[in-house]
């Protein structure tokens, strides 16, 4: 092994023996020290006779020859190796010598940018025998010891493993066991400072939307204030019924209703009460709505989860005139609650409820034979949902206007066969049709339940419907004798495409005023540009996950419709933050670069 390796450390079992006897770099250099000392005395003295000239002379040969082999990164691992002597040097050219000398500076500036630890070992030490200097073991930037081998406290010299939590001796050399770290101030175990995060790029994309943006109205300042200072209800007097509505939408922003401001919207007059968000109300306080309420005919409640069977049989008392009822998220009326409601109100014309797991077959059973005057209908997402139901949805044939019956509790709870055979009985007065979720339906629906029996629709959901065909809803749409339709929404259902969506505005585009083709990515340009020609009183329009949309199409809905209000684009990539815009029309969902 060639000293000029480079090799710096305690590698070899050699220099871990002579460490082990007591043999270390401080004593060969103390040893060398002595015997530079010795000889340079020995020098100032009259020369010796011919008999020490020779071996004078060969020592002098021999500290020449380590002078001129031994390297600068010093290794005590060349104790144990046998000298080797200087090759020849071979003259260099000038480029070669130009070159070298390049190398010689960058060197020069890489060893001064060196941390100062290094200072106390080199200073002074240069011109040194680098064989009688220290050993260079010891340099702070040195890597530290394989964790698991054993080393020997700088300080207490004791034997101890060295683990992850190692600290280096300050000051160096050698590294110190773990109570010898703690005595001298420092935390072994402290974890190092979290980095830095670093500031988002500035081609990050965000979304964001165009929405008009006003002076607040005098109203809206004053329902603003009044929703602020909710909870002094008593203070804030006769604030009138105009605003009720502005004022019950504020408060569900924040979710700040309970059961003490709640009585701000009571009156015994009341025949209509609309609550977005009754999260914080108590089953106390939903039966005192229905006593400081009696006369309501109209009752609408969102997020209503605290509702039990108390509250629906408090309200089979206290709610005589209730003719329509809307409910979000009514979980825990069970099936005894709900019979007891409906017995109690004979004359119910609505009945709209979302999110109730226990409302089964034979709820629908008395509701239907309790309510045989029910007009709408909404069962949405209903776990127990089944054909059972549609049997007893046949009982209000010639009277139903309103069917929801979309996101069952499996996509094929409710059969095809089973939904053509209902839509024959209550199909030929239904003005609105959700079956949106049914995993089952197709273009046979279309074709034997809607296209006979569903003449005179205004609104048609059937979104993720993925059965459904391109080319079944263009023939359905070019052959249906029914009204033309207000409001369509087929989204999520990527099969569709041109023929479809031509078809369609064939059918109906001069009458819509919604259109919800979500999802549809596989539409090409050419048919997207037809949206703005035939459907111009449109007021919602969602064509978000449409590929083929861009500026351009934004551009011309805008013009052409004018009464449009609300755009949706979510997902549209060819889509820029040059999308056009304009005064009163919310753009949604537009991607644009940072």
């Amino acid at each position: 092994m060639s000293r000029r390796n480079n090799v710096r450390g305690p590698t070899s079992a050699l220099t871990e023996f002579l460490r082990a006897s007591g043999i270390t770099p401080t004593t060969i250099a103390r040893r060398a020290q002595t015997r530079q000392n010795a000889q340079a005395q020995a020098q100032a003295q009259p020369a010796a006779g011919p008999s020490n000239q020779g071996q004078e002379e060969e020592d002098v040969q021999m500290e020449d020859a380590q002078a001129t082999t031994q390297p600068d990164g010093y290794g005590s691992d060349d104790l144990d190796e046998p000298e080797e002597p200087a090759p020849k040097k071979r003259k260099q050219s000038k480029a070669a010598q130009a070159k070298q000398k390049e190398k010689e500076k960058a060197k020069a500036k890489k060893k001064a940018k060196k941390d100062d630890d290094d200072d106390d070992y080199d200073n002074g030490d240069s011109d040194a025998d680098p064989y009688s200097a220290l050993s260079k073991m010891w340099k702070g930037d040195l890597p530290k010891p394989p964790v698991g081998s054993f080393e020997d406290c700088a300080r207490c010299e004791k034997q101890f493993t060295v683990t992850k939590y190692t600290m280096a001796a300050n000051p160096p050399p050698g590294w110190l066991c773990h109570i010898c770290a703690k005595s001298s101030g420092a935390d072994p175990f402290k974890k190092p400072a979290a980095p830095r995060k670093r500031k988002a790029g500035g081609d990050k994309r965000t979304l964001v939307s165009y929405e008009e943006r006003r002076f607040p109205s005098l109203a809206s300042v004053c329902i603003q204030v009044i929703s602020n200072h909710i909870d002094d209800v008593e203070a804030l007097g006769d604030i009138g019924t105009m605003n009720m509505d502005e004022i019950a939408k504020a408060l569900s922003n924040n979710r700040s209703l309970n059961a003490e401001n709640a009585k701000l919207f009571y009156n015994v007059e009341n025949e209509r009460l609309t609550l977005y968000d009754v999260t914080n109300l108590t089953p106390t306080a939903f039966c005192t709505m229905a006593m400081l309420n009696p006369n309501l005919t109209s009752l609408r409640l969102d997020f209503c989860g605290r509702m039990d069977d108390t509250v629906a049989a408090t309200w089979a008392e206290s709610l005589p005139n209730l003719k329509r009822i809307e409910l979000l998220g009514p979980f825990l009326v069970r099936v005894a609650g709900w019979q007891t409601f409906f017995r109690a109100h004979p004359n119910l014309e609505g009945f709209l409820i979302t999110q109730s797991p226990r409302f089964d077959a034979d709820c629908m059973r008395v509701l239907a034979e309790s309510c045989p005057n029910l007009k709408e209908l909404r069962l949405k997402e209903v776990g127990k949902m089944s054909d059972d139901f549609l049997e007893c949805i046949k009982l209000f044939g010639g009277k139903l206007t309103y069917l929801d019956l979309s996101y069952p509790g499996t996509g094929g709870a409710l059969t095809e066969r089973g939904l053509i055979d209902m839509l024959k009985a209550v199909g030929g007065t239904l003005d609105h049709l959700d079956l949106s979720g049914n995993a089952d339906v197709t273009d046979a629906l279309l074709f034997q339940g809607i296209k006979p029996y569903a003449l005179n629709l205004n609104t048609l959901v059937l979104a993720d419907t993925p059965d459904l065909t391109d080319a079944g809803v263009a023939e359905f749409f070019g052959n249906w004798k029914g009204t033309p339709l207000s409001s369509l929404d087929m989204s999520r259902n990527d099969e569709l495409a041109d023929a479809a969506l031509t078809a369609l505005l064939k059918h109906s585009g001069a009458d819509l005023t919604s259109l919800n083709i979500n999802g549809w990515k596989s539409v090409s340009e050419d048919a997207l540009k037809l949206i703005p020609k035939r459907a111009l009183a449109l007021k919602k329009l969602d064509v978000g996950w449409c590929r083929c949309v861009d500026d351009w199409f934004v551009k011309s809905v805008l013009e052409e419709c004018d009464e449009l209000e609300e755009l949706k684009v979510w997902g549209c990539g060819r889509l820029t933050e040059h999308c056009a815009r304009k005064r009163g029309v919310d753009v949604l969902g537009v991607e644009r670069g940072v």
